[in-house]
């Protein structure tokens, strides 16, 4: 949630209680959770973790609402009506599929984990495998949908007279997109296990998160490196140049020729889709950069945290709001810029009415919105 991606962090500091007075302060293997706390402490009694408890369920109630409703209807319509699958928003639905599958399935276990169970996994390896994957994957999923609609609209808007991306290569683009991100996350599950913490004497908490061995820190430093390069600083920059340019073009360099009202309306639309979409990639920077930065002074410099008996809950609130990003990205995308209350509210009526004439409002539906140019339609990423 992220997708994206409570469990996605590569977060390194595992140490069992049992073991801790006997090894050496710096003798880490590399999981999501460590345990600062002498072993009478219980991190889920403190006040600290009651108020992060309070926003982290706020957050994932939000995600599974505003994710879960917005995506369906704006998967829903565009399998409905095909006038509605120009090229932008079939990218646009690589980021709906993605969050909308962590709102659905991920959020609700994360919810008994996090706020019912506080920090404890009662649903088996399998699926503590495979949540922690299905959230990785919306991740990347998510960060190369990203990077494709910017550079569509670069491609679109500095280059008009180059050809443009057909159906054919968006296709496959998806595709791409798509297996990229199950390969790269195959770690994520793998190392993903279920780990039994005595927090407190007679009470034990079991964890689900990567761990990774001691004798492999090198492997895990070298892969999140990877990871941090192709997933956040590589599609951040790539992303941010492919605005400023198009920024340029649209703001700094005169149009050439009589600029009929058609024209100007054309530029203002897609001077609007450009803040929009700069708009979204601050949201993604400002989400995600928290997390990262966390996860990396973490993992290279553990020595900030290894007395910080409550590193463990910032933790749990900086992931928490990386994986609101799919929020933002919902509301800009599905339930704004494309109308999708007003879809739905189209294609209720639709299902209410006679046979006879709920065929006649399709066909109606379908003329509306065809009635924008496809290029002004692809200019304005609306579904109208």
């Amino acid at each position: 949630m992220a997708a994206q991606s409570g469990n996605t962090s590569f977060a390194p500091n595992f140490n069992p209680p049992q073991d801790h007075a006997s090894s050496p302060p710096f003798n880490f293997s590399y999981g999501d959770y460590d345990l600062p706390l002498d072993e009478g402490e219980d991190v889920t009694k403190t006040r600290t973790f009651f108020a992060a408890k309070i926003v982290i369920g706020i957050a994932l109630a939000g995600i599974m609402l505003v994710c879960g409703i917005g995506n369906f209807v704006f998967i829903t319509a565009l399998a409905r009506y095909k006038k509605l699958r120009n090229l932008t928003n079939l990218l646009i639905a690589n980021l709906a599929i993605s969050d909308f599958l962590v709102a659905i399935i991920c959020c609700p276990f994360e919810m008994d984990y996090y706020v019912v169970r506080q920090l404890s996994w009662e649903h088996g390896h399998v699926l503590c495998a495979s949540v922690n994957y299905l959230r990785t994957v919306s991740l990347y999923v998510s960060t190369n949908a990203l990077l494709a609609i910017a550079i569509d609209r670069y491609l679109a808007i500095v280059h008009p007279l180059k050809p443009r991306m057909n159906y054919q290569t968006a296709y496959f683009l998806i595709a791409l997109v798509w297996m990229v991100s199950i390969l790269i996350a195959i770690p994520s599950a793998y190392f993903t296990t279920e780990t039994v913490l005595f927090i407190v004497k007679s009470q034990e908490k079991i964890f689900c998160g990567q761990i990774w061995p001691v004798d492999q820190q090198l492997y895990y430093k070298s892969y999140f490196l990877f990871i941090f390069g192709i997933e956040f600083v590589g599609p951040v920059l790539t992303m941010t140049l492919c605005y400023a340019r198009i920024s340029q073009e649209l703001w700094f360099k005169a149009v050439p020729g009589f600029q009929t009202e058609q024209v100007r309306k054309r530029l203002r639309c897609r001077r609007k889709t450009v803040l929009v979409l700069m708009g979204v990639l601050s949201a993604y920077v400002l989400c995600w950069a928290p997390f990262y930065g966390f996860t990396i002074v973490r993992d290279f410099f553990p020595a900030v945290f290894v007395k910080e008996k409550h590193y463990l809950t910032a933790f749990y609130v900086v992931e928490c709001i990386a994986m609101s990003n799919s929020v933002i990205n919902t509301v800009c995308f599905v339930s704004v810029k494309n109308n999708t209350i007003k879809y739905f509210k189209k294609m209720m009526r639709l299902h209410w009415r006679s046979p006879h004439q709920g065929s006649k409002s399709s066909a109606d539906l379908d003329f509306k919105a065809s009635e924008v140019p496809p290029t002004e339609e692809v200019d304005c990423i609306r579904l109208k």
